[in-house]
């Protein structure tokens, strides 16, 4: 299991736990922690699978790109996290995934709905969808568009795209893209047979936003979902986990 004791740890299990989570698309898709120096951000070198990532495959990036630690070449979608991480001082962590749930839901232009615990983090009342574009934000100023669409909110689908999430730790951001993805995947069943019909009430969905969801809860998560990578792609080599 590989756990955060540095910020290139924390890079390798989060994209692992995503791979775990069913996040991967190739080699696309990636997570960053802001440097705790204030360098910048860390995240995985383009190129590789979110169950490749070593610490040999992560880089510091500075916040125009600037490629600081690490051999690279950088994501060109940097600008997410950079964007984020300058918008959002109570955010640690960021994740950017194409998962097939979020794409397909983001495809229907419907509500979310709190058909189960999953969506309640999302719902102020329903989740934000980020609709500028859907091609690469590839430049600071969409990175910043994006950050405006997100606002205070924890997580937005890129109808077309994907979706993004954060969270004040790397633990809570990949917890969140689990959420918002199982969250998406619950509804397009539901939407099978004609419905939903039947959802939490807002009272209910208050209640679970005051403590559903406590670091507790996300962090337990997160650690069965490390668990589940190793078990899944194997655990890390002592020289390739750097300890």
């Amino acid at each position: 299991m590989v756990h955060g004791s540095t910020p290139a740890h924390e890079i390798v299990g989060a994209h692992r736990a995503l791979g775990a989570a069913g996040q991967a698309d190739m080699v696309w898709g990636h997570a960053a922690v802001r440097d705790p120096d204030g360098r910048g951000l860390w995240t995985k070198a383009a190129g590789w699978g979110m169950e490749e990532i070593t610490p040999a495959r992560v880089v510091l990036l500075s916040d125009d790109g600037e490629i600081l630690v690490g051999d690279g070449p950088r994501h060109i979608e940097f600008h997410i996290h950079a964007a984020l991480l300058r918008a959002r001082p109570d955010v640690g962590a960021t994740v950017h995934t194409h998962g097939e749930a979020a794409a397909a839901f983001a495809a229907l232009d419907v509500p979310l709905r709190p058909l189960s615990h999953d969506a309640v983090p999302f719902l102020a009342p329903d989740v934000v969808r980020f609709t500028a574009t859907s091609d690469l934000v590839a430049t600071r100023s969409l990175g910043d568009a994006l950050a405006d669409s997100l606002g205070g909110a924890n997580g937005c689908l890129i109808p077309g795209h994907g979706m993004v999430t954060v969270g004040p730790d790397i633990a809570t951001a990949v917890m969140h893209a689990a959420l918002l993805e199982r969250a998406c995947r619950i509804q397009l069943m539901a939407s099978v047979n004609g419905g939903p019909a039947v959802w939490s009430s807002e009272a209910d969905v208050a209640a679970k936003q005051r403590g559903l969801w406590s670091a507790t809860q996300l962090s337990a998560g997160y650690d069965y979902l490390l668990r589940k990578a190793d078990a899944q792609f194997g655990e890390l080599d002592r020289a390739d986990a750097g300890s």
